[in-house]
């Protein structure tokens, strides 16, 4: 017979006791579960590794030359992408050595440097060492934020292990070296390597490389230029920690511990290159609405023909500009397919970022005129027929001559090569104003112009890039020109996302007529009547035309040769007079300083119909001189009849 329990506690007791403790594991199970759950609530989800190349980047464009030389950069300088396998294996190893022995090891995450963290920083009653891989660090600078939390630290090292499924060890380590902070402005090891030590990642000695893994640990701390004697402090550390993990031998340490580190000077850039690079970015964003995290950014500019012309220009503004009342100058070289040489926005760009080339809007005064005669011919007119320079009234407007008088009879090639307003303003009207401004979009101007008589002599605002553009179509034989200052865009890892394209020109005027405009535009250079004689250009055929606004506020010299087509503008700001300066005065003088620059070393080219130009046929000067003389007999005979005096029998 079994024996009876000592002491049994009744059945609805023991039910009720089993209840609590079940209730409690529960509860306690369950505020477990809740706080491991919202350890990872609101975790971000893992960018693709596409983003994870452009995520948290602040926009940046590097501006290169057409041989690839840095002459300027807007925001961070992020370099070019480096992949791990193009470095000495000791680039990447150092890094490897600073900040995570076990890199190639660990699944994202290591436990054991956690754990040996944990014990240091009990033991010291502090924080004195830290346990995140180089894939938390990417997570934490390119996912998450530097919150220093239990929350933010669980979701760090749940994503470093989902980052390791993605990509392999060499991708990730790449990432870091492109993405990695190194103080300065400076991202990633390519615009580190070229910063400090003018020479591509690719090219870094081991005493280097170790100084470039002291950075990231304290990048504002360790400045290379500011702290050199503290990095290369840091960088014995690294060097002892690559020989015990066998990535270097004791003689190369020694080696780079002696080596002597020169750091170069903080590159500098062209301050007035400020005009370019804005116009250049201003474009970039229009070519592309949604930017990159990075752009490297080929611009069209000569270098060496935009610092020379810089420095002419305003030596010479210098020195004869302030005398003249002027105290502005832009300019602008464009070749004959429409890349622009070179662009001088102003005097000074530290002082005053305004770009007189892309954004003033001036008279161009007589400058516009060879748009008046363009429509003229293909209305019909030919450059020999012949006009009356004589008083015209056209809806109580009465355009004069500068410096008055009038000469009757002339040639419309001499009435542009003299800047004769009167028989502009007459064509005018012969084609018409809303003819004029039709043709001059058609060449590429695109500034609002209203119809009125005026607009003959130039008296409607435009700036200087829409009036060489403009010019351009000439100095081609009719194709029109479409300037351009960007010849490639890439993002940092070397993808084309523009590259210009070859096209055929389209066609704005017919080749015969641009031969007879450049013949007559010739004139105004190389004719002893014309009013753009200072403008000429050693050994080479020059046709412009000048220009100058009411009351000499602006005075301008456009003009081409078969090479290049070109403008410089003189005035002011405020739009106040100079001391009569006119298109042919200061204006052409520079033109011509400009051109000789960029025509150095070239041989000569035959520009389109000019030299028909430089001469009038001998019919043509008989009836001018028979017009002109026939003009002069009836004036005197009107006069004398007015005066009461008879006719000589």
């Amino acid at each position: 017979m079994p024996r009876p329990p000592i002491f049994t506690l009744p059945t609805t007791v023991r039910g009720w006791i089993i209840l609590v403790v079940l209730g409690v594991l529960l509860a306690v199970g369950g505020f477990a579960f809740y706080k491991w759950q919202s350890l990872y609530f609101g975790m971000p989800k893992l960018p693709d590794t596409a983003e994870l190349w452009e995520t948290h980047r602040e926009p940046a464009m590097e501006f290169v030359d057409r041989d690839g030389n840095t002459v300027a950069v807007r925001g961070p300088r992020y370099g070019r992408a480096t992949n791990v396998a193009a470095l000495p294996a000791y680039v990447p190893q150092a890094f490897i050595a600073a900040e995570d022995k076990r890199f190639y090891e660990h699944d994202g995450a290591d436990d054991a440097a956690i754990a040996r963290a944990a014990f240091s920083n009990l033991r010291a009653g502090e924080t004195v060492s830290g346990a995140s891989t180089i894939t938390q660090q990417l997570i934490k600078n390119l996912v998450l934020d530097n919150r220093q939390t239990l929350k933010r630290k669980a979701q760090e090292m749940k994503l470093a292990r989902e980052l390791e499924k993605q990509l392999s060890k060499d991708e990730i380590l790449s990432l870091y070296l492109n993405r990695v902070y190194f103080g300065a402005g400076l991202y990633g090891i390519d615009a580190a390597a070229r910063n400090y030590f003018g020479k591509p990642p690719e090219k870094l000695e081991i005493q280097e490389a170790a100084l470039l893994a002291t950075l990231p640990k304290a990048p504002s701390k360790l400045n290379l230029r500011e702290n050199l004697a503290g990095a290369r402090e840091r960088q014995l550390y690294v060097l002892s920690e690559m020989v015990d993990q066998g990535f270097i031998t004791k003689e190369q340490a020694n080696v780079a511990r002696e080596a002597d580190v020169k750091i170069i000077d903080a590159p500098t850039y062209d301050t007035q290159m400020g005009y370019v690079i804005d116009a250049s970015a201003e474009r970039v964003k229009a070519m592309l609405p949604k930017l990159p995290g990075d752009l490297v950014v080929t611009v069209s500019i000569d270098t060496k023909m935009q610092e020379a012309i810089e420095k002419l220009l305003i030596a010479r503004m210098a020195k004869d500009g302030k005398a003249q009342g002027a105290s502005q100058v832009g300019a602008l070289v464009m070749g004959k397919d429409g890349r622009v040489i070179a662009m001088v926005g102003g005097t000074d760009y530290a002082t005053s970022e305004f770009n007189r080339v892309t954004q003033a809007k001036r008279q161009p005064g007589s400058s516009f005129k060879p748009f008046v005669y363009a429509a003229a011919l293909e209305d019909g007119f030919s450059p020999y027929d012949v006009m009356v320079d004589k008083p015209v009234t056209i809806d109580k407007w009465q355009p004069t001559n500068y410096g008055g008088g009038y000469l009757g009879p002339m040639t419309l090639s001499e009435a542009l090569a003299r800047s004769t307003n009167t028989v502009a303003a007459q064509l005018a009207q012969e084609s018409s104003e809303e003819r004029v401004i039709a043709l001059a979009k058609r060449f590429g101007m695109t500034s609002d112009m209203e119809p009125f008589p005026s607009i003959a002599l130039g008296s409607q605002a435009v700036t200087m890039w829409e009036l060489v553009r403009a010019f351009g179509a000439f100095e081609s034989g009719g194709l029109r020109m479409d300037p351009y200052l960007i010849d490639k865009i890439e993002d940092s890892r070397g993808m084309v996302l523009y590259q210009r394209p070859e096209y055929e020109r389209e066609r704005v005027y017919p080749y015969d007529l641009a031969e007879d405009m450049n013949a007559m535009m010739a004139r105004v250079v190389n004719a002893p009547i014309g009013t753009g004689g200072r403008a000429r250009v050693k050994n080479w055929t020059v046709a412009g035309k000048t220009g100058t606004s009411q009351d000499w506020r602006d005075a301008w010299f456009v003009g081409f040769t078969a090479a290049y087509v070109g403008a410089v503008w003189v005035g002011n700001d405020d739009d106040s007079p100079m001391k009569r300066v006119t298109g042919g005065g200061l204006p052409a003088d520079l033109w011509s300083d400009m051109m000789e620059v960029v025509h150095e070393g070239k041989p000569p080219e035959s520009l389109i119909g000019a030299e028909s130009g430089m001469v009038i046929s001998e019919a043509a000067e008989q009836r001018i001189s028979f017009y002109r003389g026939l003009s002069q007999a009836f004036s005197v005979a009107a006069a004398n009849r007015a005066a009461g005096v008879s006719a000589p029998q």
